[in-house]
């Protein structure tokens, strides 16, 4: 299988047929074997009885059903757990993503790229809920992670299979691959893809997955930039606790000093703190242990790993 194309559905049966039929027209016209993977995410609606009605008479499409709805990175993940194409494509099922620019992607991947990113240039979303909190979000992401791509959310990739596979997928992770692909030393390229608005149904996305998407992002601060320093990163955990026990400590001895009494909450909790600190600090060269001698592989990984983004393709 050289190509597999994947697209988390969520109450989609408006969009399921004409996303399907532009697929396979994208697909055909590559001239590669290829298969398409719909993975139902626990629709209410008709979606998963249209897709499979699709599947029954196209051998080409697979269709995945969730008993709930679990969210998009876990439908995402488990397409791409399914997939057996050597190139893997995943794209919204809302039909905003164009798979007409899939060529693109296959044409860019061969010029020895791992993972190629879509960006979104001229999008066709609200402005207040939708464009300036992604521009906000990607300034940050691109910050914290080291890795500026313009348009995380864009769920239009491409990937070769050795390296998706091989990304843990989780929450709402799939905003986070480059970062995390970066961690094996991949290549990646952003390219400009078209945008089309929502047609039929409403929006998943909103406001509130800043949240989610804050402590993902906290998660993956952490992989990124202490995976080899673990104890340099519980040592900065560890300042705060150890703030405030020398505070509760201090103020009982002031106690003592001037006043002839200590209080014994006081000397308590601030005991409680340094003996926090020094089971962060005791973690962190576990983890410095673990790290040197427990896993050759990754430690040779890490000292390898390089941030290679190149700059956006001029294709429109």
């Amino acid at each position: 299988m050289e190509l597999s194309i994947v697209a988390p559905l969520y109450n989609e049966e408006e969009n399921v047929t004409l996303l399907y039929e532009s697929i396979k027209n994208a697909a055909d016209s590559l001239g590669k074997k290829y298969e398409i993977i719909f993975v139902d995410d626990g629709s209410k609606d008709n979606t998963f009885s249209i897709a499979h009605e699709l599947a029954l008479k196209d051998p080409n499409l697979i269709v995945i059903k969730f008993r709930g709805n679990y969210g998009q990175t876990p439908a995402m993940a488990a397409g791409i757990d399914n997939a057996q194409g050597k190139v893997l494509i995943t794209m919204d099922g809302d039909l905003q993503n164009d798979p007409a620019d899939f060529p693109l992607f296959i044409d860019k991947l061969a010029e020895g790229y791992d993972l190629v990113v879509g960006w979104r240039h001229k999008r066709q979303d609200k402005l207040i809920t939708r464009k300036i909190p992604s521009k906000i979000a990607n300034w940050i992401i691109g910050k914290i992670t080291g890795v500026p791509i313009k348009d995380n959310g864009c769920s239009l990739k491409a990937y070769r299979s050795t390296i998706i596979t091989n990304v843990p997928l989780y929450s709402e992770m799939h905003r986070f691959i480059p970062a995390m692909a970066s961690l094996a030393g991949s290549r990646v390229a952003e390219i400009k893809v078209r945008h089309h608005a929502r047609r039929f149904g409403e929006s998943k996305y909103g406001l509130s997955r800043i949240y989610k998407v804050l402590m993902d992002l906290l998660t993956i601060k952490t992989i990124v930039s202490f995976t080899s320093r673990p104890l340099l990163w519980f040592s900065l955990l560890s300042i705060p606790f150890l703030a405030i026990g020398l505070l509760f400590l201090g103020t009982a001895g002031y106690q003592a000093i001037f006043s002839g009494e200590s209080s014994f909450v006081y000397i308590s909790i601030g005991m409680l703190f340094i003996i926090l600190v020094a089971f962060l600090l005791m973690c962190g060269a576990i983890g410095e242990l673990v790290y040197k001698t427990g896993d050759v592989s990754l430690h040779k990984l890490s000292s390898l790993t390089s941030h290679v983004i190149e700059g956006v393709s001029n294709n429109e």
